[in-house]
C-alpha cells in the first residue's frame, strides 16, 4: 500500500494549485508597484516640482549599482522623464487595446466553433451505441455494469467545453499580464538591467503559475464532479475526461495559427519596408506597422503559446488518467495511485516556485551578460529539484508493485519504474532545451556561421539557416526516442504518458521563461517609440536577445512533449478502438501512414501562404503611408497605426479557418470513411513527420533571427565587420529573419498542436469509429 492516503491527496492537489495561484498574484503585485505615469499625473507631478515623480519607484537611485547608474537618463530632466513615462503608458495602452480587441473577436468565432463541435461530440459518441440510456457491461470487465453510452457522450461534450474555456482564459489572462508589464520593464531599464529583468521575469512567472495552477485545479475539480455521477465506473469517468484535452488543444490550434499569422504579417511588413527599404531602426515610431507588430507578440507568442502548453498539459494528464483507469489502479479503485499524474504536476508547482525565488531574490541579475545564464539556470535548477520531487511522489503515492494492461497483456510494474519514466521525460526536456539553445543562440558556432554567410547575400544566408535547422533535429529526436524506449520498456503506454508529464512537470518555469521573451521584446519596442535614453534600449535589447533563445527553448519543450503526448494518446486510441495490433504491412494502415506523413507539409504550406499573403498586404500599406503621408519619413507626421492593426486582424481571423479545418476534419474523415486501422496509420505518420518538420522549422527561424541580432549588436570583431545596421550583410540577415519568422512563430509551433490534437480527437471519437467507421474500405 502507498504511504499517502486518499485524504492527503484530496488536500494536497488543490492546496498546491492554490499556492501556485497565490504565488502568481504575488508576482503580479510586485510588478504593479513599478509606476507608469499617465499624461494627467505627469502634468500634476511636473507642476509640483519636476523630479518628484520618481519617488514612487520600486527603489531609490541610491540602490542602483554604480556600474549601472552611470549614464542613466542622460539628457533627461524631471519633466522629460515624466513625459517619457507618459508616452510609455500611452503606447502600452494602445498595445493592450489592440491585443484585447483581437482576442475578443477571435474568441467570438471560437465560441461558435466550440459549441458546434461539442454537439458533434455528443451526436457521434451517442450514435456509437444508438443513444442508449441503459447500463452496459464494462469494456474491460464484462462482469460489471457501467454507465450508459449516452452519459459518456454528454460528459465528453461538457469536458470539451470545460477544456476550451480554460484554454481561452489561459491565453487571455496571459496576454493581460504581458501587456500590463511591458512598459514597466521598459521604464525599469532606465535604472538598470537587473530591474528590467526582474519585471519581465516576474510577469512571465505570474502568467506561468496562473496557467499551470488553474489547469491542474480545473482538471482535478472536473474529475471529482464527474465522479459524483460515475461512482465506481472509473473507465467511463476517465474516458469522458479525455474531452478536456481535446477542448484545450482545439482552442490552442486556432490561437497559435491565428496569433502567428497576426504577428508575422506585421513583423514581416515592418522589417521589409522599415529596415530594408527605409533603413530605419526596428520599432521606430515612424513605421506604421510597429504597433501591430507589438500587439502580435502578445496574441501569438503569449496567448497562443499559453494555450498551446495548456493543451499539452491537459492531453498528457488525460492520457495518463485514461490508461491508468484500465489498469490495476482503476480496477482496484486505488485513488492515490490514480492521481499520480496530478500529484507530479502539483509537486512541480512547488518546485517551480522555489526556482523562481532563486532567480528574482537569491541570484539577482546585475549585468547584461548575466541575463542568458540566469534563464538557463532556471531550467537546470527546476530539473534537478523536480527529480527529487518525482522520487518523493513516486514512493509515497504508488504501491511497490502493480499491474498495467497493455493491449490485452498484463505487465507487472514496480514503483521505481515509473520514477525512471517520469525522470526520463524530464531530463530529455533538459537535453532538448540545451541543444535548442546551442543551435539558436548567437553565442555559439551555428548561428555565427549563419551570420558570416550574410557576407555573400541573402541566398547563402538562407542555405546556411536551413542546414542549421535540419541538423538541429538529430539530438532532440534521439533524446525523445531514448525516453520513449525507456518508458515503454518499463511501463508500456502508461510509462510514455507519465514521461510526457515529466517533461511538462516544470511547465510553470517553462512558461515564465517563454513569456519573458515577448515581454522583453515589447519593452524594447516601447523604449524605442517613447524615446527613452540609448542605454535603456541597449538593456532591453540584451533582454530581448536572451528572450529569443529562451523562446526557441520553449518551442523545443512544446514539440518534445507533443511527441510523447501524441504517442501516449496513440496507444490509448488503439486500446479504446479495439485494435489488436497496428500492422505496417496492412494496406489500410500504410495508406493512412502516407497520408499522415503528408499532413504536416500541407498544413505548413497553408500557414506559410497565409502569412505571405497577409504580409504582402501589410508591405503595400506601409509603403503607401510612407509615400502619401507628408513628413512621415522625417518624423514630422504620425502614421496610421490602426489600419495596419486592422489588416493583421482581418487576415489572421480569415486565414486561420482553413488550417484549423484541415486538422479537425482529417481524423473524422479518415476514421469514418477508412476505418480505425487507417486512422492509426494517419496518426503514426503525422507524429513521425510532424515532429521533424516542427523542430527544423522552429530552429531555422531562431537561427536566422539571432544571426540578425548578432550583426546588430556588434559584440565581437566579426560582428562589427558584418555591420552596422543598414549594411549589405545586415540586409541579407533581415531577409533571412523574415523568411524564418513564419517558420518559427507560425508553422513550427502549430505543428506540435496538429499531432496532439489529431491524436486526442481520435481517442475521443474512437467508439464511433470502431462501431461505424470504414465505410469505404468495407466495400472495397
Amino acid at each position: 500500500m502507498a504511504v499517502l492516503g486518499t485524504a492527503a491527496v484530496e488536500v494536497f492537489i488543490p492546496l498546491a494549485s492554490l499556492i501556485g495561484i497565490a504565488f502568481a498574484v504575488l508576482q503580479w503585485y510586485v510588478v504593479a508597484k513599478v509606476p507608469v505615469t499617465t499624461h494627467g499625473s505627469a502634468a500634476a507631478s511636473a507642476s509640483q516640482g519636476g523630479k518628484g515623480g520618481r519617488r514612487g519607484s520600486a527603489r531609490s537611485d541610491d540602490d542602483v549599482p554604480e556600474e549601472e547608474e552611470q549614464g542613466d537618463d542622460d539628457g533627461e530632466d524631471g519633466i522629460d522623464r515624466l513625459a517619457a513615462s507618459a508616452r510609455c503608458a500611452e503606447i502600452q495602452q494602445a498595445i493592450s487595446i489592440g491585443a484585447t480587441s483581437f482576442l475578443l473577436t477571435e474568441y467570438k468565432y471560437l465560441a461558435a466553433f466550440t459549441s458546434a463541435f461539442a454537439a458533434v461530440i455528443f451526436v457521434f459518441l451517442g450514435s456509437a451505441r444508438r443513444f442508449s440510456t441503459r447500463p452496459e457491461p464494462c469494456v474491460h470487465d464484462a462482469s460489471r455494469e457501467c454507465r450508459p453510452a449516452l452519459a459518456g457522450a454528454a460528459f465528453s461534450a461538457v469536458a470539451f467545453l470545460l477544456g476550451a474555456l480554460t484554454s481561452v482564459l489561459s491565453g487571455y489572462l496571459g496576454m493581460r499580464v504581458a501587456t500590463f508589464a511591458n512598459a514597466r520593464a521598459a521604464l525599469e531599464a532606465r535604472r538598470g538591467v537587473g530591474d528590467a529583468f526582474a519585471v519581465a521575469f516576474r510577469s512571465g512567472a505570474a502568467m506561468g503559475f496562473l496557467l499551470a495552477s488553474s489547469a491542474l485545479l480545473v482538471l482535478y475539480a472536473a474529475v471529482n464532479l464527474f465522479g459524483l455521477y460515475y461512482g465506481d465506473d472509473w473507465g467511463g469517468l476517465y474516458e469522458s475526461i479525455t474531452g478536456y484535452g481535446l477542448g484545450g488543444s482545439s482552442v490552442a490550434l486556432f490561437g497559435r495559427v491565428g496569433g502567428g499569422i497576426y504577428t508575422k504579417a506585421a513583423d514581416v511588413g515592418a522589417d521589409l519596408v522599415g529596415k530594408v527599404e527605409r533603413n530605419i531602426p526596428e520599432d521606430d515610431p515612424r513605421n506604421p506597422a510597429v504597433i501591430a507588430d507589438n500587439v502580435g507578440d502578445n496574441v501569438g507568442d503569449i496567448a497562443g503559446m499559453g494555450s498551446d502548453l495548456f493543451g499539452s498539459y491537459a492531453e498528457s494528464s488525460c492520457a495518463a488518467l485514461f490508461v491508468a483507469s484500465i489498469s490495476s489502479f482503476g480496477t482496484e479503485h486505488n485513488f492515490t495511485a490514480m492521481m499520480y499524474p496530478l500529484l507530479v504536476s502539483a509537486v512541480g508547482l512547488l518546485v517551480c516556485a522555489v526556482t523562481t525565488v532563486v532567480a528574482t531574490d537569491v541570484s539577482k541579475v546585475r549585468r547584461t551578460d548575466e541575463v542568458g545564464p540566469a534563464l538557463k539556470r532556471q531550467i537546470l535548477i527546476s530539473t534537478v529539484l523536480m527529480t527529487g520531487g518525482i522520487a518523493a511522489v513516486t514512493f509515497l503515492a504508488l504501491p511497490p508493485q502493480f499491474t498495467l494492461f497493455d493491449f490485452g497483456n498484463v505487465k507487472h510494474v514496480k514503483n521505481w519504474h515509473l520514477f525512471v519514466c517520469v525522470s526520463a521525460g524530464l531530463w530529455a526536456g533538459l537535453v532538448i532545451g540545451y541543444v535548442t539553445e546551442y543551435y539558436t543562440s548567437n553565442a555559439y558556432a551555428p548561428v555565427q556561421s549563419v551570420a558570416r554567410s550574410c557576407r555573400t547575400g541573402a541566398a547563402t544566408n538562407v542555405i546556411f539557416g536551413l542546414a542549421v535547422g535540419y541538423k538541429s533535429v538529430i539530438i532532440p529526436i534521439l533524446a525523445i526516442a531514448s525516453a520513449i524506449y525507456a518508458a515503454f520498456r518499463l511501463a508500456a503506454t502508461y510509462g510514455v504518458a507519465v514521461s510526457a508529464l515529466g517533461m511538462l512537470s516544470t511547465i510553470a518555469t517553462g512558461l515564465a521563461i517563454d513569456a519573458y521573451g515577448p515581454i522583453s521584446d515589447n519593452a524594447g519596442g516601447i523604449a524605442e517609440m517613447a524615446g527613452l535614453p540609448p542605454r535603456a534600449r541597449e538593456r532591453t535589447d540584451a533582454l530581448d536577445a536572451a528572450g529569443n533563445t529562451t523562446a526557441a527553448i520553449g518551442k523545443g519543450f512544446a514539440i518534445g512533449s507533443a511527441a510523447l503526448v501524441s504517442l501516449a494518446l496513440f496507444g490509448a486510441y488503439v486500446s479504446r478502438a479495439g485494435i489488436a495490433a497496428v500492422d505496417l504491412l496492412s494496406p489500410r494502415v500504410f495508406v493512412g501512414l502516407l497520408a499522415g506523413a503528408m499532413l504536416p507539409y500541407w498544413f505548413s504550406a497553408m500557414t506559410m501562404r497565409s502569412v505571405g499573403s497577409a504580409a504582402l498586404r501589410m508591405v503595400e500599406e506601409v509603403r503607401r503611408q510612407f509615400d502619401t503621408i507628408p513628413g512621415l519619413a522625417e518624423g514630422l507626421a504620425s502614421p496610421d497605426y490602426a489600419t495596419c492593426v486592422r489588416i493583421s486582424t482581418d487576415a489572421s481571423l480569415r486565414e486561420m479557418m482553413a488550417p484549423g479545418a484541415l486538422v479537425m476534419l482529417s481524423p473524422l474523415v479518415v476514421g469514418t470513411l477508412l476505418g480505425v486501422e487507417a486512422l492509426a496509420g494517419l496518426l503514426a505518420g503525422a507524429l513521425v513527420s510532424g515532429v521533424q518538420v516542427a523542430i527544423s522549422a522552429s530552429n531555422s527561424g531562431g537561427a536566422w533571427d539571432n544571426a540578425k541580432k548578432y550583426i546588430e549588436a556588434g559584440v565581437s570583431e566579426e560582428a562589427r565587420a558584418l555591420g552596422p545596421k543598414g549594411s549589405e550583410a545586415h540586409k541579407a540577415a533581415v531577409i533571412g529573419d523574415t523568411i524564418g519568422d513564419p517558420l518559427k512563430d507560425t508553422s513550427g509551433p502549430s505543428l506540435n498542436i496538429l499531432i496532439k490534437l489529431m491524436a486526442v480527437e481520435s481517442l475521443v471519437f474512437a467508439p464511433f469509429f470502431a462501431a461505424h467507421g470504414g465505410i469505404v474500405f468495407d466495400h472495397l
